[in-house]
């Protein structure tokens, strides 16, 4: 079917790389931009756009993948997700935007597809320090790249070792702020005491030791991102000083009665259900509602199995970049079917012991040490006709439940719904 002139010669003007596809996913046609960044090669024009983009030989949504297509179809609008694109210098996540186009009839017989280096131009992979290729670790990207130009603050959610930095330094650098300041700050690994001047700063003399005057991390962060880590652990005491700077943008300094004003995007994070600490009084309402304007679920390692052998590699040669190490066959099983409650910090754990107790090239599975033999880590089971005493019963779940959460006593007393207290007094009478 010849295309009309008028949409070719748009198509030529436009300065992404894009392409004509009819409803039978073959290109019709690709402009310079295309050409260019995607190969030279003229047989691109009829074939279908999944065997180019990503050498399948089905299409991309019947190979586990999310396809802007169907949604475009169904609603005769835009439609966008992130894909992984094979291109000359290797697989690259781009953005791919699809537009619908109707003939006389109000009957959709084209598309025009779009594609975007997500972040910039060329980003290899690990991009943006991430790896992964699964349909959740896609749909994460997507909303990462979604609200990365935006001032809107992020709350980053996910168990413990799932990467939520490595997420909120995606978001800066997905940001127009990309060029100033990216400032953490954990907010569980200080003192409620010092939590005040790290934040605000503090003026000379404010306090005992105050010789001189400090700037705060809100200081620091003026015209970047501050990222709050585990912002759940935050008393209720520093909530309220947060929330005014996140509503005033002004703050004080410790000991000081000039009012500053600081321009940051705010990004947070944690492993916690803050909802339901809104609910049981520990956490502000108001101040959730301030940091959750746009909320992002990071996938634990469990539920993209299929993102290990890529992880796997890029650890590898991270953490022995002069050795080209690999895992047996039987090594990468067993990976496959352990749990990891720790997530990826917990592999990177198992690979730098492994790189340790193996001598050559090769991590066979006795090198893999530091978790539980058997499939996977549930949790321990007595045989049918075992009959547990129920303190033991209680013992192995409590160790079960804790090695899920990462040692994290205080979520787990929110999770069986007792008291910290009381939780300790368990723990110690058992474990």
């Amino acid at each position: 079917m010849p295309l009309p002139t008028e949409l070719l010669q748009l198509l030529e003007a436009l300065p992404e790389p894009r392409i004509v596809v009819d409803t039978a996913y073959r290109i019709l046609a690709a402009n310079s931009a295309y050409r260019r960044e995607f190969g030279e090669n003229p047989e691109v024009i009829g074939r279908t756009c999944y065997e180019v983009s990503h050498h399948f030989d089905r299409p991309c949504d019947q190979q586990g993948e999310s396809c802007p297509r169907q949604q475009a179809w169904k609603s005769g609008r835009p439609s966008r997700v992130i894909h992984r694109h094979h291109t000359p210098r290797g697989e690259e996540f781009v953005e791919v935007e699809l537009l619908p186009l109707r003939d006389a009839a109000d009957k959709t017989t084209l598309f025009v597809e779009t594609m975007r280096f997500l972040g910039g131009k060329h980003l290899p992979a690990p991009v943006l320090g991430m790896v992964g290729r699964s349909p959740s670790f896609l749909q994460m990207l997507e909303l990462l790249e979604r609200a990365g130009p935006s001032n809107t603050p992020v709350l980053l959610l996910g168990e413990s070792g799932t990467g939520k930095e490595l997420a909120a330094q995606a978001l800066h650098r997905l940001s127009p702020r990309r060029d100033r300041p990216f400032v953490p700050l954990d907010c569980s690994g200080l003192p409620e005491t010092l939590f005040e001047s790290e934040l605000f700063g503090h003026e000379k003399g404010a306090f005992t030791g105050a010789t001189q005057r400090k700037a705060g991390l809100v200081e620091l962060a003026d015209g970047g991102t501050l990222f709050l880590d585990e912002i759940g652990d935050l008393p209720l005491t520093q909530q309220v000083k947060l929330l005014r700077l996140l509503e005033t943008g002004t703050y004080r300094r410790v000991g000081g009665v000039e009012t500053l004003r600081s321009d940051f995007r705010l990004v947070a994070a944690t492993h916690r259900d803050l909802q339901r600490m809104v609910e049981d009084g520990t956490f502000r309402r108001d101040l959730y509602y301030r940091i959750s304007a746009f909320p992002v679920r990071l996938p634990p390692l469990r539920e993209r199995r299929e993102d290990l052998p890529l992880l796997v590699a890029h650890l590898l040669e991270r953490l022995a970049p002069q050795r080209k190490v690999r895992l047996s066959p039987e090594a990468m099983a067993r990976l496959m079917k352990h749990d990891f409650p720790g997530n990826v910090r917990e592999l990177r754990n198992l690979l730098e012991r492994a790189l340790l107790l193996a001598d050559g090239e090769l991590i066979e599975p006795r090198h893999l040490t530091g978790f539980a033999d058997g499939p996977c880590t549930e949790p321990e089971r007595a045989s049918e006709a075992e009959i547990l005493p129920l303190d033991e019963v209680e013992r192995r779940y409590l160790r079960h439940a804790l090695e899920q959460l990462g040692g994290d006593k205080k979520a787990l007393a929110a999770r069986l719904g007792i008291s910290e207290r009381t939780l300790y007094r368990r723990l110690r009478g058992l474990l």
